[in-house]
């Protein structure tokens, strides 16, 4: 082996060594830095214990005359019985919770869909004739006395019978039929009448189907003068 050789195998082996210093310094720098930290730690919370145990040892003085070991012992004696009530909060508690995990997607759905239809009756102005009628109401009690209110009140219902029955469809046919006869009326070819030309008419199909109807409803006027004795 040459010089040359001797002198590159030293070399190589000095390289290593000093390679081989570098990790250790490296590794001790790792363990340096959290105790340093620590060290750190430990600095800043000496300078905080001084005033925080003043602090602590002040407002200690002013529950000092209000609390004793005693009331502390039997604090402990009443809370352990009551663990078991302590327990049952905590499980009605997560009962609660699962509550309303499961109730919050719905109301997350309906909400909306309430707003919605809250809207909706706001563009329709019920808020606004509901707001009407109480006020109507308003006005009603303080012109009216509870006797005039009840009498009032029994004639509304009296008249939602009235109401109820114009929604017969017999009935409501009548009426249309009735609404009907003016349009159907030509004046120009009315002519004064007297007893015989009446009689002369009556000879007609369709006055005589009048007549026949007028009878009717004639009959039907009968009960008009029996309503009052049976309202009584």
């Amino acid at each position: 082996m040459t010089n040359e050789e001797l002198i590159l195998e030293r070399l190589a082996r000095i390289e290593q060594r000093l390679e081989g210093v570098a990790r250790g310094e490296n590794q001790m720098a790792a363990f340096a830095g959290p105790w340093e930290n620590l060290s750190d730690l430990g600095r800043d919370l000496s300078l905080l214990t001084e005033p925080a145990v003043k602090k602590l040892t002040e407002e200690m003085v002013e529950v000092e005359v209000g609390f004793q070991m005693e009331d502390f012992f039997a604090l402990i004696k009443k809370l352990l019985p009551s663990l078991k009530y302590l327990t049952w909060s905590l499980e009605q508690m997560e009962n609660l919770i699962d509550w309303w995990q499961d109730m919050e997607p719905l109301l997350k759905l309906g909400f909306p869909k309430l707003i919605d239809y809250l809207d909706d009756l706001e563009q329709k102005g019920i808020f606004r004739i509901n707001a009407a009628v109480l006020e109507m109401y308003g006005k009603i009690a303080a012109n009216y006395n509870p006797e005039d209110i009840d009498a009032m009140g029994d004639g509304f219902v009296r008249m939602h019978g009235v109401v109820k029955k114009l929604s017969n469809p017999q009935l409501i046919r009548f009426l249309e039929k009735v609404i009907d006869i003016p349009l159907e009326i030509n004046l120009e070819e009315a002519r004064p009448a007297g007893p015989f030309g009446l009689l002369w008419r009556m000879r007609n199909k369709e006055c005589k189907e009048g007549l026949g109807v007028l009878v009717e409803l004639t009959k039907a006027l009968s009960k008009l003068k029996a309503a009052p004795a049976e309202v009584a």
